[in-house]
């Protein structure tokens, strides 16, 4: 019941993030050959990622000076500005964040807390969306979900 309840919340902290920031979120400026750590900072080390379709990559990096997990969604193509999302959350303490918005290159950083933590994180560009709970919790199996919408 607990990964259950971590899905769904995961999946409505996504939804707020998203739409919560659509309306507000100034565009980001396209940013050529732009990484986790431009975004996140130089101290945040890439420790997990998911493709979203074809169109650009979800970024889980951490900062092992303070254990602050951070996400970004970079497109491989920036352009156009089109919808794009970031969040990570941590079931334990029930802490997340979000970017999202009309953006030309990427959504994020999103920062929180998750030293000794299992993390859900995920992000979409357009209607293609990613959504991973479990991770990097050493024995216990992640579980990726794509879907679009």
């Amino acid at each position: 019941m607990r990964l259950h309840r971590s899905v769904l919340t995961a999946a409505a902290f996504a939804a707020l993030a998203v739409g919560a920031t659509t309306a507000l979120a100034a565009p980001a400026s396209a940013a050529p050959n732009t990484t986790p750590q431009k975004v996140c900072g130089s101290a945040y080390k890439t420790v997990n990622s998911a493709v979203v379709g074809s169109l650009g990559t979800v970024y889980l990096t951490y900062n092992a000076s303070n254990g602050q997990n951070c996400v970004a969604t970079i497109r491989n193509n920036p352009g156009a500005a089109v919808d794009v999302s970031a969040y990570v959350y941590v079931p334990d303490t029930d802490e997340g964040a979000g970017d999202g918005g009309l953006y030309t290159s990427y959504a994020g950083p999103a920062y929180v807390y998750g030293k000794g933590h299992c993390i859900d994180w995920g992000g979409g560009i357009s209607n293609v969306y990613v959504q991973i709970t479990g991770s990097n919790c050493a024995l216990l199996k992640e579980n990726r979900v794509t879907s679009t919408h």
